[in-house]
């Protein structure tokens, strides 16, 4: 039973339809894994009925012969995502406890589509985090290990759980979020593929918001053809989203190919930084390599507003984020401190109870750049570097059809390693600059470093265009020949 769960999404799904093993069966396997990887902390909430019964689901339209394209696959939901009768928390005291009456579009999608679910997976407190070290559940312990070393390491984060999920072969596929690295990030630190689409390309409703005008949902899973089947799924127009794109879903999968004679692979120079390691960059070197191969021609781009990326990302998400968390108050849901005076009293008593450091220290960010001193001098300025890094994307592919670059500046680190919130939110150096533009971007391990640990690749596409980016991805996963899995200790 244990070998199901080595198998891909796309192994199980042909598997199931000819008849080599049960959707049932499939699920009973997973349940185990998960029930036996507590010490990984990766699911808040474990969900095995709910994949049983979709496997049953599944075992009888497939007597019918009536399978959908997710029929039996059970996977792993961030806890991000509304899921109707479940906890829905975000990884924060101030929601525990809160069960939604609806689903969100991303899951009630993958619903349709048969998938089942194995439980909520772990996060950085409302996606604030690079390490799921915020979790309100403590932090998830990454599979992996250094080389003679028993420390525990972050899978990365927000999409900690889910990352760490996959890896440790708990989950077949999962969901993510990203806002400003937060799939590519966890996919490089944990060895496994993850993709963000274009801005709306995944309805947002639903889905416990950060900073609307950045966060998108995406797949994670063990290769790149598991995401491209995954994010058809869940993908799609939808009217209860404003930002959603009313356009058709592509045919991912079936469009995927690593013959990528004819392109153009641009490298931005800006990205060769002086304190990265030798290890990453040789990696990326080996990368334009292997897309060369490929059929691709390597060119050298320029993306001059990168060095403000940073900066600006951390001037807009904490605005867009203060607004965002004041709902959460005690009025309406949620955590309600009691035993106060006056109704200021209580607002201030259960947001201080209820929501970490690292949200605390967002929204105070947030709320003093749109105060009415400081808007123009830092939210307006942040907006207008934010349109000056589309306007340099936008050159760069005049030049060339996908960009590529290291997805974080190191492997992963040891939970605790990292305090200072600065050092933090430099793990989004390489991640950050596509998501203010909005573009598609994938990470695909590339190979390990030094120490063991596993190194990402970065790959940015323009708008729409996610099948460069996974044709790309997949062109790098066939030559990097990436199998290497951690040791089992947990």
């Amino acid at each position: 039973m244990s070998e199901l769960t080595s198998k891909t999404i796309a192994e199980l799904r042909d598997g199931l339809r000819g008849g080599e093993f049960t959707a049932r069966e499939v699920a009973e396997a997973y349940n185990a894994a998960v029930a036996g990887a507590k010490l990984l902390n990766a699911y808040t909430v474990e969900t095995p009925e709910d994949a049983l019964a979709a496997a049953a689901a599944a075992d009888k339209a497939r007597g019918q012969g009536d399978l959908s394209s997710l029929a039996g696959i059970p996977l792993g939901i961030k806890d991000l995502f509304a899921t109707k009768g479940v906890d829905t928390t975000a990884g924060s005291n101030i929601l525990k406890g809160f069960k939604p009456t609806y689903e969100s579009t991303v899951t009630a999608n993958l619903r349709k589509a048969g998938a089942g679910m194995l439980g909520k997976l772990n996060m950085d407190e409302f996606a604030m985090g690079s390490s799921n070290e915020t979790s309100a559940y403590g932090p998830v312990i990454s599979p992996w290990r250094r080389k003679g070393s028993n420390v525990g390491l972050t899978p990365g984060g927000s999409s900690g759980g889910s990352a760490a999920a996959i890896a440790a072969r708990i989950a077949p596929g999962v969901t993510g979020t990203d806002t400003g690295g937060s799939i590519r990030q966890p996919a490089a630190f944990a060895g496994i593929c993850g993709i963000k689409p274009t801005y709306g390309r995944c309805s947002r409703w639903g889905i416990v918001a950060f900073a609307s005008s950045l966060d998108q949902a995406g797949s994670m899973a063990k290769s790149v053809r598991d995401c491209a089947i995954l994010l058809e799924a869940m993908a799609g127009f939808d009217p209860r989203d404003s930002t959603s794109l009313d356009l058709p879903v592509p045919k991912w999968e079936a469009n995927l190919s690593s013959d990528l004679r004819g392109k153009r692979v641009g490298i931005p120079k800006e990205y060769r930084i002086d304190s990265v390691p030798a290890e990453i960059n040789a990696l990326w070197d080996q990368g334009i390599e292997w897309l060369r191969d490929a059929g691709a021609t390597p060119v050298e781009i320029s993306l001059p507003h990168t060095k403000y990326a940073l900066p600006t990302y951390y001037i807009i998400a904490p605005a867009e984020a203060s607004s965002n968390l004041a709902r959460y108050d005690g009025v309406r849901y949620g955590l309600r401190e009691e035993g106060v005076k006056t109704l200021d009293d209580m607002y201030a008593a259960t947001r201080a109870a209820g929501f970490g450091e690292e949200v605390k220290r967002r929204v105070m960010i947030g709320t003093y750049v749109l105060s009415a001193g400081f808007y123009d001098a830092y939210f307006t300025k942040a907006l207008r570097v934010r349109a000056l890094t589309k306007q340099d994307f936008a050159k760069a592919f005049e030049q060339c059809d996908v960009i590529l670059t290291p997805t974080a500046p190191s492997a992963a680190f040891g939970i605790g390693e990292t305090t200072d919130p600065l050092a933090m939110y430099l793990n989004d150096v390489f991640a950050v600059p596509a998501s203010l533009a909005g573009l598609p971007a994938m990470s695909v391990p590339g190979g390990l470093d030094g120490q063991g640990l596993p190194l990402g690749l970065h790959l940015i596409g323009n708008e729409l265009d996610e099948q460069i980016v996974l044709n790309a991805g997949l062109a790098i996963e066939e030559r990097a020949g990436f199998t290497a899995r951690p040791e089992k200790w947990w």
